[in-house]
C-alpha cells in the first residue's frame, strides 16, 4: 500500500502542477511541471523546516520512500521507450541508419572521454578534485542523450522528419552503449577486476545491446502475429501492456538491455501492425492509449526530477563545478556530433544548421540522474550527483525551451538542397 500512496501523491502533485503551468506559465507541459517542482523544492529547502515543517517532512519521506533508479530504469523507462518506438516510422529510421548508429555508439564514447578528461583537468580550478576514473564515470552517465526528455521536447520543435529521426533514433538507441560503458568504468572505479580487452567488451556489448534488440524483435513479431488473429481494442491494449511488463522481466532474467528490448518491440509492433487490416477504432484506441501513458509518465518523471533537489545534500557547494560541467558537456556534445559528421562518408547530408540542431537537441534527463544515483555511496558520489543534476536541469530548461528557435526548418531545407546540388555538380 505504501507504493500506492506514494504514486497517488505524485499523480495528485503532477496534476496540480500541470494545471498551474497550463493556466499561468504556459511552458511545454513536462518542463513546466519540472520548473514548478524545482521552485517548490528550493522554497522548502530554504524555508521548509522553519515555516512548513510538516510539508517538508512529508515530501522528504515521499522522495526517500521511492528508489528513483529502480523506478525509472526498471519500470517507467520501459513504458516510455515502447511508446516512443511505436510512433517511429521504420522507413525513416532505415534512411538515417548510419548516422543514428554512429552517433549512438562512437558519439557516446567520444563524449565520455572528452568529458572525463575535461572535468579531471578543469575541476581543480574551482576547488574540487575528483579522481580521473570517477570523472570518466561522470562522462559515461552524462554522455547519452535521454530519450524521454528528447522525445518530449521534439514534440514542441517543428523540425524536418529526417532530422527528427536522427535525434530521436540516437536517443532511443544510445542506452545500450551507454550502459555498457558506464558499467565497465564504474566497476573499475569501485575496484572490481574488469577485462578491458576489445573482445570481452565487444561480447558484453553484443550480449547487452544485441540481445536486447533480438529479444525485442522476437516479442514484437510474436505479439503482432497474435494480434493479427483478433481485432479488439481492449485485447490489443492488454497485449501491448504484456509485451512491456513481461518483456522487461524476460530481459532481466536473460541479462540483456531492457530499454533496447522495449525500443525494438515498439518499433516492430508500430510498423508491422500497419501491414494487416486493423479496424480504425482499434488502431485509434491503441495509439491514444500509448500517447496517454506517455504523457502521464512523462509528467510524473519530470516531477520526480524537480523534487530530486530535496535529496541532494549541499547542492549549493557544487553550483560552480556544475556550471563548469555544463560548458564541458556542451563542448563534448559538439565534438561528438561535428567529428563523425565531418569525417564520415555521409557528411554531405549534414548542413551546418543540421549539426547545430543535433548539438543543441542532445538533451540530458532522468536517465543520467538515475545512473548517478546508482553509484555506491562514497566521498565522490554526492559531488557527481549534484553536478549531474545541474547539467540535467540546464539541459531540460534552457535547451528544451530554445530548441524550437534553434531549429529553423526552412533554413535546414535550403542548406540541404544546396549541398545536394553541389554533390550532383561534382558527380557530373
Amino acid at each position: 500500500m505504501e507504493l500506492y500512496y506514494s504514486f497517488s501523491a505524485l499523480i495528485v502533485l503532477a496534476s496540480i502542477f500541470a494545471y498551474i503551468n497550463y493556466r499561468f506559465l504556459k511552458l511545454p507541459s513536462t518542463i513546466g511541471i519540472m520548473v514548478i517542482a524545482i521552485v517548490v523544492s528550493i522554497i522548502l529547502v530554504f524555508f521548509g523546516e522553519n515555516f512548513l515543517p510538516k510539508t517538508f517532512g512529508h515530501l522528504n519521506d515521499l522522495m526517500n520512500s521511492i528508489d528513483f533508479t529502480e523506478v525509472l530504469m526498471g519500470a517507467m523507462l520501459n513504458f516510455l521507450l515502447f511508446a516512443g518506438g511505436i510512433h517511429i516510422n521504420i522507413n525513416d529510421l532505415k534512411e538515417q541508419f548510419r548516422p543514428v548508429l554512429i552517433f549512438s555508439t562512437a558519439g557516446v564514447i567520444i563524449s565520455t572521454f572528452i568529458v572525463g578528461f575535461g572535468m579531471f583537468y578543469l575541476l581543480p580550478f574551482v576547488g574540487l578534485e575528483i579522481p580521473f576514473i570517477y570523472c570518466l564515470v561522470f562522462g559515461a552517465l552524462i554522455s547519452p542523450t535521454d530519450p524521454v526528455a528528447v522525445l518530449s521536447v521534439l514534440k514542441q520543435a517543428k523540425v524536418s522528419k529526417s532530422l527528427e529521426t536522427k535525434i530521436a533514433g540516437e536517443s532511443l538507441f544510445n542506452d545500450g552503449m551507454a550502459v555498457v560503458v558506464f558499467t565497465v568504468v564504474l566497476q573499475l572505479a569501485v575496484g572490481k577486476e574488469v577485462d578491458l580487452g576489445v573482445e570481452s567488451i565487444a561480447v558484453l556489448l553484443m550480449k547487452e545491446a544485441g540481445g536486447g534488440l533480438a529479444l525485442g524483435v522476437a516479442l514484437g513479431w510474436v505479439t503482432s502475429r497474435l494480434m493479427r488473429e483478433i481485432d479488439d481494442y481492449i485485447i490489443s491494449v492488454l497485449v501491448t501492456l504484456a509485451v512491456v511488463m513481461g518483456g522487461y522481466l524476460v530481459a532481466r532474467q536473460l541479462h540483456v538491455s531492457g530499454p533496447l528490448t522495449m525500443v525494438a518491440a515498439g518499433l516492430f509492433m508500430g510498423n508491422f501492425n500497419v501491414k494487416f487490416k486493423m479496424k480504425s477504432i482499434t488502431q485509434d484506441y491503441l495509439i491514444k492509449f500509448w500517447e496517454l501513458i506517455d504523457e502521464i509518465l512523462n509528467a510524473v518523471l519530470f516531477l520526480f526530477i524537480g523534487f530530486e533537489l530535496l535529496m541532494i545534500k549541499d547542492l549549493n557547494h557544487y553550483v560552480i563545478p556544475g556550471l563548469l560541467a555544463i560548458v564541458v558537456v556542451l563542448g563534448a556534445r559538439f565534438a561528438s556530433i561535428w567529428g563523425p559528421a565531418k569525417f564520415m562518408s555521409f557528411r554531405r547530408t549534414f548542413s551546418p544548421q543540421t549539426i547545430k540542431v543535433l548539438f543543441w537537441g542532445g538533451i540530458r534527463g532522468g536517465v543520467s540522474i538515475a545512473l548517478a544515483m546508482s553509484i555506491p555511496k562514497n566521498e565522490y558520489s554526492n559531488a557527481i550527483l549534484s553536478i549531474t543534476y545541474c547539467v540535467v536541469v540546464f539541459s531540460i530548461i534552457v535547451q528544451g525551451l530554445t530548441i524550437a528557435k534553434v531549429a529553423n526548418p526552412n533554413k535546414i531545407a535550403d542548406e540541404e538542397k544546396e549541398l545536394e546540388s553541389i554533390a550532383l555538380d561534382e558527380n557530373h
